[in-house]
C-alpha cells in the first residue's frame, strides 16, 4: 500500500505535491502543522480500490494465523506489504481497511447523490468480526488516531454549542440567585438604566456582597466605580505637568474648543508665551482659523503643519514652551486615513489626547477607543458632559478600557469650562438621575441583557 507524506511551509504547497504524485485521484488520510509548516499523509484512490479487493483474503489470512505467535514465527519477511503499512501508521490492518473503506464510500455517495438543502447521512460499514490476532495490533493512542481523521468540522460545531449551553446555564442560574435577591435585582437595573454595559453591571453585581443593606449596597457601587475609574490629581493637571499633547478623535467631539480651554488654562498660570499652538486640521473648513482666533484672544500665536517635517521643525521652535497642544482633524474609526495620522503623530515626546464625547454611545465609544489606542497608557479627556443624557456609557468604556481620564468639558465656555476629572463626582453624577427614561429596563428585562460576562480586565472591588 503506497501512503507518503508530504511536507511543505503551507498547505497550498503540501497538496499540490500529493497531486503531484498521485494524480487527480489523490486521497488525503490526515494534516497536522509541523514546526516547518504542513505535513499531508495522502494515497491514492487507486490504492484504496486494490486494498477493498484484497479484503476477503485478508480476512482469511488473519483468521488461519494462530492465536499465539512465538518470536521467531513473527518474522519480517511474512508480514504482507499492507500489515506493514497499517504498522507504520500505529493502526491495525483492519481497523484501517474500515476507515478508509467508509471515507471512500461517503465521498462515492456524496458525489452522486442531488443536491439538497438538507444533508445527506449515510450509514457506516459495520467493522468485520474483531479476531484475537486483531488484538495484537489494536493498541493505538487515541490522540493518534483522532490526528489521523479528517478535520470535518463537527468537533468545532459541538464545542460551540456546548459553550452556548454552559453560558446559557449559567446566566439563567445567576439570573434566579438575583432574583431572589431583591437589592442585587435594584443595584442592577439602576447600572443599566444608567447606561453601564452588562458585562460591567454584572461584574459589580457578582462582587457585591449580600449581606448589605441597600445604602451601603449603593455606596459599596459608587465606590467600586469610583477606584476604577482613573483620574490625576490636582497637582498632575495638563498645565502643571506640561509636555507636547496632540488631541485625536472622532469628528465633531470638540477638539478644538478643547485645545483652547487647555491653552486658556496654561496661560492664566503659567503666562501666554508658555503655551504652543499647532493645527494639523487641513480637512476641516474653518479649523485654522477657529484655533487662531482662540489664540490671538488669549495673546498665543497658532501655527500650521501640513506634513510630518514642518511638525517636527515646529516642535524644535517651540521646545521651550510648557504646553504645546495640537489641533488633529476629525476622523471615523474605519476611515483609512486614520492610521496616517497616528503615523504622522509618531514623533518622540508626543502624547495622544483622546477626546470622548460624554453623549455618545457605548458601541460607539467603543470603535472610537479601539480604533486610536497606543501603546502604553492611553490618556483621555471627557467632553461635551452638559450635552450627555446619561454618562455612565462614556464612563463605562473609560473604566473598561482603563483610560486615564485627565480632564473633562462641561460647556462652550473657553475661559471656563474645564475642570479636572473628579472620579467620585462623575460616578455619582452617572447614578443619579433625576428624569424617568423611556429606556429604563424592568426586572423582566434583565434576562434579555446579560450572557457570560467576557470583560478582559476584572474591575477591583471596594475596600
Amino acid at each position: 500500500m503506497n501512503i507518503q507524506r508530504f511536507s511543505a511551509p503551507t498547505s497550498r504547497e503540501a497538496l499540490a505535491k500529493a497531486r503531484l504524485a498521485f494524480g487527480e485521484g489523490t486521497l488525503i488520510l490526515s494534516n497536522r502543522e509541523t514546526a516547518t509548516g504542513i505535513e499531508v499523509v495522502a494515497t491514492a484512490e487507486e490504492t484504496v480500490m486494490g486494498l477493498d479487493r484484497s479484503d476477503k483474503f485478508t480476512h482469511r489470512a488473519v483468521a488461519q494465523k494462530p492465536v499465539f505467535q512465538s518470536q521467531s514465527d513473527a518474522s519480517p519477511a511474512s508480514k504482507s506489504e499492507v500489515e506493514e503499512d497499517a504498522d507504520r501508521l500505529s493502526m491495525s490492518t483492519l481497523s484501517f481497511q474500515d476507515y478508509v473503506r467508509e471515507r471512500m464510500l461517503r465521498r462515492r455517495t456524496e458525489s452522486m447523490a442531488p443536491k439538497t438543502l438538507a444533508p445527506r447521512v449515510t450509514k457506516p460499514l459495520a467493522p468485520a468480526p474483531e479476531t484475537p490476532a486483531d488484538k495484537k495490533n489494536i493498541a493505538v493512542p487515541k490522540q493518534q488516531i483522532l490526528n489521523a481523521l479528517p478535520p470535518y468540522g463537527v468537533a468545532e460545531e459541538l464545542q460551540a454549542m456546548k459553550v452556548l449551553m454552559e453560558e446559557r446555564f449559567n446566566t439563567l442560574a445567576w439570573l434566579g440567585q438575583t432574583r431572589q435577591n431583591p437589592i442585587q435585582s435594584s443595584m442592577m437595573l439602576k447600572l443599566i438604566g444608567a447606561g453601564y454595559s452588562p458585562n460591567l453591571s454584572r461584574l459589580l453585581i457578582e462582587r457585591l456582597p449580600q449581606d448589605l443593606p441597600v445604602a451601603d449596597s449603593f455606596r459599596w457601587v459608587l465606590g467600586t466605580l469610583e477606584k476604577n475609574l482613573k483620574t490625576t490629581d490636582a497637582t498632575r493637571s495638563l498645565p502643571n505637568e506640561g509636555g507636547i499633547f496632540a488631541l485625536v478623535g472622532a469628528t465633531g467631539v470638540g477638539k478644538t474648543t478643547t485645545a483652547a480651554k487647555l491653552a486658556f488654562q496654561c496661560a492664566a498660570q503659567h503666562g501666554p508665551d508658555s503655551v504652543g499652538l499647532i493645527s494639523l486640521d487641513n480637512y476641516r473648513i474653518g479649523a485654522q482659523e477657529q484655533l487662531r482666533a482662540h489664540g490671538r484672544a488669549m495673546g498665543i500665536v497658532s501655527h500650521v503643519a501640513h506634513d510630518q517635517a514642518a511638525l517636527q521643525d515646529l516642535l524644535n521652535l517651540l521646545s521651550r514652551k510648557k504646553l504645546v497642544l495640537i489641533d488633529t482633524m476629525g476622523l471615523a474609526p474605519s476611515d483609512p486615513r486614520k492610521n496616517d495620522l497616528l503615523e504622522f503623530l509618531d514623533l518622540p515626546k508626543l502624547s495622544r489626547l483622546l477626546v470622548l464625547n460624554a453623549g455618545g454611545d457605548g458601541e460607539m465609544l467603543d470603535d472610537v477607543v479601539s480604533a486610536f489606542k497606543t501603546s502604553g497608557v492611553q490618556q483621555a479627556i471627557l467632553s461635551k458632559t452638559d450635552e450627555a443624557a446619561k454618562l455612565g456609557p462614556s464612563l463605562d468604556a473609560i473604566i473598561r478600557h482603563k483610560l486615564v481620564l485627565r480632564g473633562v468639558t462641561t460647556g462652550q465656555n473657553v475661559r471656563g469650562d474645564f475642570e479636572l476629572a473628579n472620579a467620585e463626582k462623575l460616578g455619582r453624577q452617572s447614578m443619579h438621575s433625576s428624569k424617568k427614561s423611556v429606556f429604563a429596563p424592568a426586572a423582566s428585562d434583565l434576562s434579555f441583557f446579560f450572557s457570560h460576562s467576557n470583560l478582559a480586565h476584572p474591575i477591583h472591588n471596594h475596600a
